[in-house]
């Protein structure tokens, strides 16, 4: 090989090493291959031919070979980039080209383009009564059913529009839900840390000027520790978390969110606390009885020990309701209760009820 394509370092290598691993013959200098990396796009270098074929030269005489890469690109200028073999090709592996030579502009998929004319989208289940009808639905640190409440309403025909703990601002929404979850994670009391929070200064207000409120589970409990409703909601008397579909019966059915059932009707909705006994004195609980502020009861065993087997309550002006089980849980075939203790088949969607009832109210306001 010529002398102008050997590098000019050396390297100690030895002879036939010793059983000690030594060599007995001392150490000897052999050169070293090179080292240097072929860059692609660039030629190599006299000391490069080394660590290639040692395939006599082509044309060029004693010149050193061409750095190897990928095929088709030998004696490409540095720099230069080797463009996508297939990709975008024709049947000739070449780029699809349009009028004139010009190559086409990418194009998206056939099934993402648009809506093919006369081609009818599916309607809501609660048709167009709701059109228009903004509910808020509230997120707390620790909150577990906004996202359902929020599916919710989208069945009941309304549209949801998420609203933040931190945020005062209810985003002219015409009614609020309150959802299930554990806000705060329940310190200091269920709810109470909630109840403080700068979107329920906005809500207070807005609910004391006659806008619907729904509280569900946890967003029950922080309606009464705002004020909004009287009692309180303390620890299940059989001091476990409670979890199953629970029969209750309509006592008042004037509200804004359950005018869609009658006085005495009984609904199966899903139930799921460990604090959610309603409590309160007994001139309270005779207030509410004598109002007819009572709109729910347990029927079939009260699950947590609520006196009066209470399980869910309004205020003055039945805007502003609170229960406990989860009517957002039973608003779709096949996912809510399929059928009470008696017996009787049910399509799981009792809950349903409560979100076209807000709807029917606020459209005929």
């Amino acid at each position: 090989m010529p002398a102008s394509c050997r590098p000019g370092r050396t390297a100690q290598t030895a002879a036939a090493p010793s059983p000690l691993g030594h060599p007995p013959g001392g150490w000897t200098e052999r050169p070293l291959r090179s080292s240097r990396l072929l860059v692609r796009g660039t030629r190599a270098g006299p000391g490069d031919a080394e660590a290639r074929d040692p395939r006599p030269p082509g044309q060029g005489g004693g010149r050193c070979a061409a750095a190897p890469g990928p095929r088709g690109v030998r004696g490409r200028e540095a720099g230069q980039e080797v463009r996508a073999g297939r990709r975008g090709a024709g049947h000739a592996g070449r780029p699809r080209e349009g009028p004139q030579g010009r190559r086409e502009a990418p194009r998206e998929p056939r099934h993402r383009g648009r809506r093919r004319r006369g081609r009818r989208r599916r309607r809501r289940p609660g048709g167009s009564r709701g059109l228009g009808v903004k509910i808020g639905v509230v997120t707390f640190p620790g909150s577990l059913d906004d996202r359902d409440a929020s599916r919710a309403v989208v069945r009941g025909g309304g549209e949801a529009v998420s609203l933040w703990h931190a945020d005062a601002d209810l985003r002219g929404v015409d009614a609020v839900v309150l959802p299930g979850g554990f806000s705060y994670g329940d310190y200091l009391r269920a709810g109470a840390i909630a109840s403080i929070a700068p979107v329920m200064g906005s809500v207070v207000e807005a609910a004391r000027g006659g806008m619907p409120v729904l509280g569900i589970c946890n967003g029950f409990q922080v309606l009464c520790e705002a004020g909004l409703l009287p009692g309180a909601l303390v620890r299940n008397d059989v001091r476990t978390f409670v979890c199953r579909d629970q029969r209750l019966r309509v006592e008042d059915a004037s509200t804004a969110w359950t005018s869609a059932f009658e006085n005495g009707q009984e609904v199966v909705v899903p139930l799921k606390n460990g604090e959610g006994g309603y409590n309160a004195d007994q001139r309270t609980l005779d207030e509410l009885e004598g109002e007819g502020r009572v709109v729910f009861r347990y029927v079939g065993g009260n699950p947590n020990g609520s006196q009066r087997d209470i399980a869910g309550v309004r205020d003055a002006s039945g805007r502003v309701v609170g229960l406990m089980p989860h009517p957002e849980h039973a608003t779709e075939p096949g996912y809510g209760p399929t059928e009470h203790g008696g017996g009787a088949s049910r399509n799981g969607t009792d809950g349903l009820g409560f979100f076209t009832s807000v709807l029917q109210a606020l459209a005929s306001a």
